[in-house]
């Protein structure tokens, strides 16, 4: 890791910039131990033959170990920083503050959350990109006699539904990508900085290689208002709106 430091603003820390390796080794750090959880530990732990409703929940299960660890990456990357622990020092480093352009600071600048939501949502309609195999196609599994009667009245699975989205929008993928790597990827990368971060955020989805095209789209709607507000709290935000919107839609499966 370099030790050199982006340019700060009064009173904000300096945060340490990457190398392109060092980029590349936290890339591979959360890449690679959610493709071998899903390609490898999911399916020795459910067997072979195993039927479908045991297949999703162990996969589910495995990602969202995957995705916890990407929290924990967080916290010792941070920590091998060895500056003021403190939260407002921590909050600054992780880019976890309200967007903020040089004459104003959040207010109106949250309804772009609202906007790139929506290009989000849009994207997620269109058929862009492969479906997947049938046997790891989570949407397939939901509109099957299978998935509704997996999810009815489980509200323990819905609850670790939530827990890995939870995960996946907010401390892991989201403060991974757009918290940790974006803030410190300005000086290998310079200005495109943000274009690199979607699409490291897009090929990181080797665990379902099949919706990398979608996710480098993903990755640029939220790096792209990241970068331009100096907010990973934007991209947070947008993401889990898809979030939200999947546990509404998930919601009368469980009740029904």
């Amino acid at each position: 890791m370099q030790t050199t430091t982006s340019p700060t603003q009064t009173g904000v820390p300096a945060i340490p910039q990457y190398s392109r390796g060092m980029v590349l080794a936290v890339w591979a750090a959360a890449a690679v131990p959610m493709a071998v959880l899903a390609w490898v530990v999911a399916p020795a732990i459910a067997g072979d033959g195993a039927s479908s409703r045991r297949f999703f929940i162990t996969l589910l299960s495995a990602l969202t170990f995957g995705l916890l660890w990407q929290a924990v990456l967080v916290v010792i990357l941070l920590l091998r920083e060895r500056r003021d622990p403190s939260w407002t020092n921590v909050r600054d480093r992780l880019w976890l503050r309200p967007p903020q352009t040089a004459s104003r600071r959040g207010g109106r600048l949250w309804w772009w959350v609202l906007v790139y939501a929506l290009a989000l949502a849009a994207l997620d309609m269109l058929p862009f990109g492969p479906s997947g195999p049938d046997g790891r196609n989570f949407g397939h599994f939901l509109e099957s006699s299978a998935g509704q009667a997996t999810f009815h009245h489980a509200w323990w699975l819905y609850a670790l539904v939530a827990f890995e989205l939870f995960l996946n929008t907010v401390i892991g993928e989201e403060l991974l990508f757009r918290g940790l790597l974006l803030p410190r990827m300005g000086k290998a990368f310079g200005r495109a900085d943000w274009i690199v971060n979607g699409v490291l955020f897009g090929v990181y989805h080797l665990h379902e290689p099949w919706v990398i095209p979608n996710a480098i789209a993903t990755g640029f709607l939220t790096a792209g208002p990241s970068k331009r507000y100096r907010s990973s709290l934007m991209g947070i935000a947008i993401h889990s709106v898809e979030s939200v919107f999947f546990l509404v839609v998930l919601l009368p499966m469980v009740i029904s």
